[in-house]
């Protein structure tokens, strides 16, 4: 992560959580832009007002519709002692500002008669007097502008707030599912051993046992023992390599685990979550077995994950496989969507499991912010021919 994005995330960290002073922020250049036109001249009575105006806002957030209700009434109130000034955006902008904190905030239904408040004197004030039909027309769209604005940020977030939620549950479950597949592997760990270790071990132990018992009235018969006792401890060594070498193997002894021809589906997968995911193949893959598959699927799972959670739904992606004799590349590159902080290289579990994964046949990963471009590069080149496998 580079300081820039550290700097740039804990100046939001401190904000989300201090959201009052970003709206006591707001007062400020909202009084300077409306400040010009409104208290040219004015006396005493024209500056109280125009603080008393602005001042609800810095609570427009907690309180949004008395927010609203009192900018608006101060407004009037202001309008009535020093009198309405048709210069600048003074009083309109702060009553804009506090409509659009409850289309944001507010239910909807609160709308209803801050819309009416606004609308009705402004239809009866153009139309008796005039009729002004285009003051009458800014009036009602800038309304609806403000509203329409405060909805769709407020589906907007409450639409990435849902996603982030969704991932979160995704890796919770995930998790489990890990949690239940170790428990699973234990399980069946502790039976091979029971099998392989106890059972020889009883075996081995009667052996040895008849074997001291019979050495002094039967040596040749207590060396036959002996012979057996060497043979049943050799075949129970031989197990125990076996299970350890199922034990390493990928997905030996479980469910099929993917592979390449699941990465169309990985693909469509990520697409339906929001990200524009492209795939080129180049080449055609060798007969490496099922473990090379799941590795090269796995890199690109963890990299389209990554780009899922710190760019966005609305990110781009492209997935470029190139398979060469003995060897495969694997690049995923992303534009950076809306990435306000990058994974990690070093220290995040999925970073380590794609550099195991490719050290594993003989490769290297690298990932890292692209050169020259916005957004995020993953690169692995694994290995496949002999001796290449660790």
């Amino acid at each position: 992560m580079t300081p820039n994005l550290l700097d740039m995330g804990r100046l939001r960290a401190v904000l989300a959580r201090h959201p009052r002073l970003v709206d006591a922020g707001l007062v400020v250049p909202l009084a300077v832009i409306t400040g010009p036109a409104a208290l040219r001249g004015a006396g005493v009575a024209a500056w109280l007002c125009f603080g008393l105006v602005h001042a609800p806002i810095v609570w427009r957030r907690r309180w949004p519709v008395p927010v609203f209700w009192a900018v608006f009434g101060l407004a009037i109130l202001a309008g009535l002692v020093v009198g309405v000034r048709v210069e600048g955006l003074y009083p309109e902008a702060v009553v804009a500002v506090a409509v659009y904190t409850v289309a944001r905030y507010a239910p909807r239904r609160q709308l209803i008669p801050i819309v009416v408040a606004i609308e009705l004197p402004a239809l009866v004030v153009f139309i008796m007097d005039g009729p002004h039909w285009t003051a009458l027309g800014f009036v009602t769209s800038a309304l609806a502008a403000t509203v329409l604005l405060g909805i769709t940020v407020r589906t907007r977030r409450a639409y990435l707030a849902e996603l982030e939620e969704r991932a979160r549950r995704l890796e919770r479950e995930r998790d489990q599912q890990a949690q239940i597949a170790v428990a699973a592997e234990r399980a069946r760990i502790a039976r091979d051993m029971h099998d392989i270790v106890a059972h020889n071990l009883a075996v081995m132990v009667a052996l040895a046992d008849g074997a001291a018992f019979t050495a002094t009235a039967s040596p040749e018969r207590a060396a036959d023992t002996m012979h057996t006792v060497a043979a049943t401890g050799r075949e129970a060594l031989g197990e125990m390599r076996r299970v350890l070498g199922l034990l390493r193997e990928e997905g030996a002894g479980r469910t099929p685990q993917p592979g390449l021809d699941g990465l169309d589906a990985l693909v469509e997968r990520v697409r339906a979550a929001g990200v524009r995911v492209a795939l080129t193949v180049d080449g055609v893959p060798g007969d490496w077995g099922a473990g090379a598959g799941l590795a090269v699927y796995r890199i690109v799972q963890e990299a389209l994950t990554n780009t899922l959670k710190h760019a966005g739904p609305e990110a781009s992606a492209h997935v470029q496989l190139r398979y060469r004799d003995g060897a495969a590349e694997v690049e995923i590159i992303d534009d950076g969507g809306q990435r306000v902080a990058a994974p990690a290289v070093a220290g995040g579990h999925g970073l380590t499991g794609m550099a195991e994964r490719t050290a594993a046949y003989g490769g290297d990963v690298t990932a890292g912010p692209r050169e020259g471009a916005p957004g995020w590069r993953v690169y692995a080149r694994l290995r496949f021919d002999d001796g290449a496998a660790a």
